[in-house]
Parts: structure tokens; sequence; C-alpha cells
């Protein structure tokens, strides 16, 4: 009897998607955070970010359903409050002026305390992707600091500027993790390096 049973074919691996998604974050936060763009550039940003939703949703959903327990959970509350939620907050700050942005710096104290408490988990995987989470938790308590409004402006924004460089970081490792990820498994060998995870380097070295 002929078996008309057709292999199905396992899914790629969605992460590169989601951290160029991230490093599009990243560069335009920075940009925001520094001063290197005007509060007229909000809108654009929320659009930006909003785009960044579909994609690490969709790539948070893939990484769950591969059994990746950290990175599908991460992206998926990053999708929802760093893409989705943060680019409509951008719309509503630039259209409805006055608001208490204050509630913001709560919110993200949550996300910046999560992200601490899971890094461990990262320490496990990829180099620089540990690297990137290093970063993000340097930015997100700055952003904290900026947001609750807690010192003199001028000090908010020093707090706001380190943010922004450390956001900064996150984008340039994220694209070049992107790239290798991409490009080492297009050709099945190392064309980018791509740092195997600290945890356990020195039982592999004996």
């Amino acid at each position: 009897m002929e078996n008309n049973t057709t292999a199905t074919k396992e899914w790629a691996n969605p992460t590169p998607a989601g951290l160029v998604a991230l490093a599009v974050a990243c560069f335009l936060f920075f940009a925001l955070l520094t001063g290197r763009v005007e509060k007229s550039a909000m809108p654009i940003l929320g659009s930006y970010l909003i785009g960044g939703f579909f994609i690490q949703f969709v790539v948070a959903l893939l990484d769950l359903k591969g059994g990746n327990l950290s990175g599908g959970n991460t992206f998926l509350y990053f999708s929802a409050y760093f893409m989705l939620v943060s680019g409509a907050g951008m719309f509503l700050k630039y259209f409805v002026p006055g608001m208490d942005t204050r509630i913001d710096g709560w919110a993200w104290m949550v996300l910046a305390l999560t992200l601490a408490l899971w890094t461990p988990a990262f320490y496990k995987g990829p180099a620089l992707l540990f690297g990137i989470v290093l970063g993000l938790n340097v930015a997100l308590p700055c952003i904290v600091v900026s947001d609750l409004k807690l010192f003199a402006p001028e000090i908010g924004k020093i707090f706001g500027e380190t943010a922004g460089y450390a956001l900064l970081a996150c984008g340039i490792l994220g694209i070049y993790l992107a790239a290798a990820l991409v490009l080492n498994g297009s050709y099945g060998k190392t064309v980018l390096p791509n740092p195997a995870p600290l945890y356990g380097r020195k039982k592999r070295k004996q």
C-alpha cells in the first residue's frame, strides 16, 4: 500500500526577526532619549513599535511552541508592553498633552524587576543574547527613574540618556546576533562568530 503521508517540515527559528524588531525599537528610543530627534517624532516611533509588536508576538508563539521557556515568555511580554503599549502610548502622549505620564514608571518597574529576576535563565543561552539582556537590565531601571520623575529634570535627563546608550548597545548586539543566526543557519557553518553560552565553559575546556 502506497504511503501518501507527507513529512511535516519544521518551522525555522524566528528569533532573528524578533531581534531585528528589538533593535529597531532600541535605536529609535536611543534617538528620542538622547535628544537626537524632537518629540514631534513620537507618532512615527509609535508606528514602528506597533509594527514590532506583530513580529515579536509571532516569535513568542513559535518559541513557546518549540519549548523555549525563557525566550518565548520574554518575547511575549515584550511584544505587549515594550512594543504595543509603548507604541500606543507615544500617540497618546503626543496628541493628548497634560497626562500624568508617571504611571509609565510603575509599569516599567514591574518589567525591570521581572527581567532582572529572569536574567540568570539567559546565562545558559548564547553569550550575545545574554549581553543584550544585561544591557536591558541597565536601560529599564533608568527608564523607571526617568518616568517616575524622582529627581530634578536635569538629573532625570541623565538617566534617560544612560538608558538610551544602553539600548543602543542592545540594538547593535541584536543586529549582529540576528545576522549570525541567519547566515550561519543558511550556510550550515560559522560565517559570523556566535559565542557559545558562558554557562559551562569551564567544564567544556577541561
